[in-house]
Parts: structure tokens; sequence; C-alpha cells
């Protein structure tokens, strides 16, 4: 079974890491189709980036900055762990920081989470900081966008990465617009979608920020118990969630809190 998280427009790169996790980070799968989307970028001016990406200023010349800096070679110095260098919504409720190592180790196996820049990444491969929202209409030479872009090659990539499993379960706990990059019909396994409900002014809502941070919630309670059947999904109770059998089917697994 793999777990499937957006990444986080918010980073982190000031926390220091442990010895023993800086030791555990590995180089991410699709280092010359990011470093070919770094060149594209690397023609806009800050204007332009600002346009594309709706940015302040400051946000725009920050992230000019970045994909100048940006360097197909991974180091300590210019990058850190994926799971501990997002800092989001959804890193609040996965809380990768305080995960032991032999969590994080069976994290690097079940645990993706897509990026427009990187394409697919595991916990412990390794980010350098940047911008790219797979929704943002960035053209490059064979496509209009980042969802042209990366086609199905993704959903290839999990799927080998599932190879093994004689029935691969995808939990999906990504947002819509990352998802997408995933191409359901291209996808092997079976999809599970995860969704959390909080009761609000006289109704069940999604509340965004609740919502985001109970999918890392779910991503971290995967982790610690070794989740491995879509049963088990249903005893997670972090945060006052409980799972409600009677608006869930075997496609949607619903989660409600008063």
């Amino acid at each position: 079974m793999l777990f499937v998280l957006s990444p986080a427009k918010t980073l982190d790169y000031e926390t220091p890491l442990a010895p023993e996790v800086e030791a555990l980070a590995t180089r991410p799968a699709f280092v010359p189709q990011a470093a070919a989307l770094i060149e594209v970028l690397r023609t806009l001016t800050p204007a332009d980036v600002a346009s594309l990406m709706d940015l302040s200023d400051p946000l725009a010349q920050l992230n000019v900055a970045r994909y100048a800096a940006w360097r197909s070679r991974f180091t300590p110095h210019n990058s850190r762990p994926a799971a501990l260098a997002f800092a989001g919504d959804v890193y609040e409720g996965l809380q990768a920081g305080t995960l032991a190592v032999d969590e994080l180790r069976w994290a690097q196996q079940h645990l993706a989470i897509l990026s427009g820049l990187y394409g697919v990444l595991r916990p412990l491969d390794r980010l350098q900081p940047y911008r790219l929202e797979m929704g943002t209409r960035l053209a490059t030479s064979g496509a209009k966008d980042l969802y042209g872009y990366w086609g199905t090659q993704l959903a290839e990539h999990l799927n080998a990465w599932q190879a093994r499993e004689k029935a691969p379960v995808l939990v999906n706990l990504a947002s819509q617009e990352y998802f997408k990059a995933l191409p359901r019909k291209a996808l092997r396994a079976r999809v599970v979608d995860c969704q959390f409900e909080d009761w609000s002014a006289g109704q069940w809502k999604v509340v965004s920020f609740f919502a985001k941070r109970a999918r890392g919630l779910m991503a971290r309670f995967a982790i610690q118990h070794r989740l491995s059947q879509v049963s088990q999904l249903r005893d997670f109770d972090t945060d006052g969630y409980a799972f409600d059998q009677g608006v869930s089917d075997e496609k949607r697994l619903v989660f409600r809190r008063r």
C-alpha cells in the first residue's frame, strides 16, 4: 500500500537535522526532468514569475533567485530531505521531524510526495528550495502545462514502485490539483480516496486548513502503525476524527469530527 501526499509552499531550511537523518538522504528520481524545467524557469523575469504564479514581487524575486541557484548536484549544503523541508499544513500533521529513524525508513518505502518540479519524491529525497505548483501553466517545448509535461511518467513510476504487489493500493491523501498528475487510467493500483470533514454551520464540510492537516495526520498514523491493508485505515482516530461507514464506500473513506 502506497500513500500519496501533496507538497507544500512553505519551506523550512532552518531547523537543524539529526546527523542520522541527514545520512539517510537520497537523490530524487526525476532530476533530469527537473533540470529541464529549471532551464525554462530561468528564462522568466521576476515580473513573469509574479504573473504566472500570482505572487508578490518579493516572492517572485525570491523564486527567480532559487531557480538561478538550483543545481543538478544535491548536497547537504543546498538541500534537505523533502519531508523535513516542506512545512505547510499537511506537514504540520505529518511532523516528520519527530519520527524515529526506523519510521522514516518505512515511510521511504510507502510514502510518495507529488511535486510540480520534482515529479515524485520519497520523504528522504533531497529537495532544493523552489516554487512551482502542479497547476501552473508553464509552457515547455512539448506541453502547454505541467500536466502535459509529466504525462503518464509519474503514474508509471508509481506502478514500478508497486510492481511486486499482487493487489496494489494507492491511498490518495493529495489535493485534486496534484492527484490530477496521476491519470487514473494509467495507474495499475486501486485508488482509495480519504476525505476529512468537520461539522460547521450545521453541516459536514471539508474545511481546507483542517483537511490538509488531517492528510498529514493520516500519513503519520500509517507510518507509525505500518498500515498494509485498507481496512486498517478505518482505525484512524487522531484529533477526534472517526471513520463514518454510512457515507463511505470502497473508493472513498470519509472521516468526520464535530
